[in-house]
């Protein structure tokens, strides 16, 4: 019966590449130079290839790092991991070939992503020409084929690792199925190591980009934003697909990988002779492929005031159809009774905690649109504090950051309450999985907004007319509200995530020990522990703030001297040198995302080694709950932030030029490494420590704790 499971499985991933397939070819058979003359058809493809070959050299430098490091770290797990109980079986070797194919399938669906989205960005532009209808179409298609490469690309990743490794550990037997989970972790370890630098670098370089092109630019030079004088705006064009799209592909992606081998090291133990429910956490993100395609399918723009509204129907259509369709699989494939921890629980308890997850992402997201978007009251306030100065509307939206994350957090609480009621460990797992079920479709809507504001910046830097412009900032203000929407979503996503994996790691130290992990905050390990965790989140997001203000630093100063040294700049006679600016993004980014990438990787490392087991779990504890509370914050104090200044921007309260629009400027610039670097980056630090943890629980059972005893 395990065939049939991985048939479908197969096939979906399948149909998955091949809708993706369809969508980059629907994007790149628009002509780039549609209704342009010759000359604005020129000076678009030039535009157009700037930013795609910005794009493509960061990706290239980026990935020659990766590519050594995963060796390197592949050698480490090969030497470390070993399970005493097997002696014959060298379980780290398998493990980091794992770790090497799920950093291989990240890389790939970022560079998949990152191509069609700068194939994208010029066909929205001049299909903008044309129609709104049109315009959307390119730029959620692009989205699209990111979406559906991406979860293709994972869920084929994971079956391919599955079949291959059961052949391989085939001598190991239905009773050590936690060996072979645990060696296909290594997947999700291998595409969350590729998400640490893909978000941290991408981060950086898209930060450093935008904030030296608005402080000199927009504030000390007063041209408006996207302005081709600017020297540093190919490189925060360059940015956006970088952070947004590579960066959010790579998160996702290990949210997806990492969720389902929580799922399935808990599962082998429970259902370690039924194969059907082993491989039902695989087929939760298959099934979302066709209820994906069926979704964006019924959803069509004809008009301007039909944007904002698709996309959000494009989230609701898309957990409305899985939340149906995965009943059916789950009664299907989960026994009606099953045991774990000496409790019984029931399939309709597992499907009950997967609508529990899929309902917590929603609230998340749309709770999240609530905080960061222009069209309500906390982002409304935020831009009325412009009135009195930089002062208060950076008090007003640190509050409004604060304030954001309770009701954020007690969806998720409620979704874990439920989940670990109904289902144990395993149903947090399931969760987990639940709020990544419209993945496809959360992928789309985030990868369409760096299209969407790409194709604005292109018809500035063209000089087309107003109407292409006003349609293009139609598109890219729903792209705004739908891109801090889609934050939150994969700021949840990481926090189930991070649970279901600390939940997985108890489960697979407890099965090496032979015996039940017992924490207690009257343990002083523990207890300490928790406060070395909690305290992680907090010294990432100093790294990372200062990795961003020094790259920062060295934009500000290139453009500065552009602006002094190039003759008739400001005249618009005399050509930036745009290369240069991106040469210092990238530069900066990836000398700069080193230190943060230590910490994550080291810390649970130097832990496990010197206190054992119990302290790796308090400084997962701590640094779960600390780094989603921060996380929260830091993305919607830097969206209220930025959409505060757009809705000055749209006229209100003295509109573009006054004193309240300056500073919301300040504001937003401060906000941007919160937004788009620090807080999207929290996501890995709590997911990555607990994947890295669960790999390495072999190591920590047989080797750690050296300084107790």
């Amino acid at each position: 019966m395990s065939g049939i499971t991985i048939t479908v499985t197969t096939i979906l991933s399948l149909l998955g590449l091949g809708i993706a397939f369809f969508y980059m070819k629907k994007v790149t058979n628009v002509p780039l130079d549609l209704g342009l003359d010759q000359k604005d058809g020129d000076r678009l493809k030039f535009i157009h290839g700037a930013i795609a070959r910005g794009a493509m050299a960061f990706l290239a430098q980026e990935y020659k790092f990766l590519t050594i490091f995963m060796v390197v770290f592949a050698a480490i797990i090969a030497i470390l991991i070993d399970d005493a109980h097997t002696p014959d079986t060298r379980e780290g070797i398998y493990t980091a070939i794992a770790f090497l194919f799920g950093g291989a399938i990240s890389i790939a669906s970022g560079y998949i992503g990152m191509k069609v989205a700068t194939q994208g960005n010029a066909r929205t532009t001049v299909s903008a020409k044309k129609d709104i209808s049109s315009a959307f179409d390119v730029a959620i298609n692009s989205g699209a084929v990111m979406g559906f490469a991406l979860v293709g690309l994972a869920t084929l990743g994971l079956v391919i690792v599955y079949v291959v490794m059961s052949a391989l550990l085939s001598d190991l037997g239905p009773e050590n199925n936690h060996i072979l989970m645990e060696v296909i972790a290594g997947f999700g370890l291998g595409g969350s190591t590729i998400a640490l630098f893909a978000r941290v670098g991408g981060g950086i370089f898209t930060k450093a980009a935008d904030v030296g092109a608005d402080l000199v630019g927009k504030v000390e030079q007063g041209i408006p934003e996207d302005d081709p004088r600017n020297p540093a705006v190919i490189a925060d064009n360059v940015g956006d697909n970088v952070g947004d799209v590579a960066g959010m592909g790579a998160d996702l992606f290990g949210s997806c990988a990492e969720s389902t081998c929580a799922a399935m090291v808990i599962s082998a133990v429970v259902f370690a002779a039924d194969p059907n429910a082993l491989l039902y956490p695989i087929l939760i993100s298959a099934v979302g492929i066709p209820i994906s395609l069926i979704t964006k399918l019924l959803v069509s723009v004809k008009t301007e005031d039909d944007v904002a509204p698709a996309l959000m129907k494009l989230l609701i259509i898309s957990s409305v159809l899985m939340g149906i369709v995965m009943y059916f699989f789950t009664i299907a494939l989960i026994p009606d009774a099953f045991e774990l921890g000496g409790e019984t629980y029931s399939n309709m308890g597992v499907y009950l905690c997967f609508l529990s997850g899929l309902v917590a992402g929603l609230a998340v997201g749309l709770l999240t649109g609530y905080y960061t978007s222009e069209n309500y009251d906390p982002v409304k306030e935020v831009a009325r504090s412009c009135e009195t100065g930089v002062a208060t509307n950076i008090i007003y939206g640190l509050a409004l950051g604060y304030k954001s994350t309770v009701l954020p957090y007690l969806a998720i609480a409620v979704s874990i309450f439920v989940s670990w009621d109904l289902a144990g460990m395993y149903g947090v797992a399931i969760a987990s999985l639940g709020m990544l079920g419209t993945l496809v479709i959360a992928l789309t809507i985030d990868a369409y907004g760096p299209v969407a504001d790409n194709a604005g910046g292109i018809a500035e830097m063209v000089g087309l007319e107003s109407e292409v412009r006003r349609r293009t900032d139609i598109l890219d203000s729903a792209g705004n509200t739908t891109a801090a929407i889609g934050k939150g979503f994969a700021i949840g996503a990481a926090i189930l995530t991070s649970l279901a994996l600390f939940a997985a790691f108890i489960t697979a130290a407890s099965t090496l020990m032979g015996e039940p992990i017992t924490m207690s905050l009257l343990d002083p390990i523990v207890y300490t522990s928790l406060f070395i965790g909690a305290v992680l989140p907090f010294l990432f997001t100093a790294m990372t703030m200062k990795s961003v203000g020094k790259a920062a630093f060295d934009m500000i100063e290139e453009v500065r001297r552009q602006f002094k040294t190039i003759p008739g700049i400001m005249e618009g006679t005399g050509e930036p040198d745009y290369a240069e600016c991106v040469a210092i993004s990238t530069k900066a980014a990836l000398r700069e995302m080193i230190a943060p990438g230590v910490l994550i990787m080291g810390t649970p490392l130097v832990v496990g080694f010197l206190f054992g087991v119990e302290a790796v779990a308090g400084v997962l504890a701590g640094s779960l709950v600390a780094g989603g509370v921060l996380a929260i914050a830091s993305s919607n104090s830097g969206g209220a932030w930025d959409n505060a200044k757009k809705y000055i921007e749209a006229g209100n309260l003295g509109g573009k030029g006054s004193e309240e629009h300056k500073a919301a400027v300040v504001g937003d610039t401060v906000g941007d490494p919160l937004k788009d670097t620090s807080g999207p980056s929290l996501n890995i630090l709590i997911k990555l420590s607990a994947i890295l943890s669960l790999v390495f629980a072999p190591f920590f059972v047989q080797y750690g704790g050296i300084l107790l005893g």
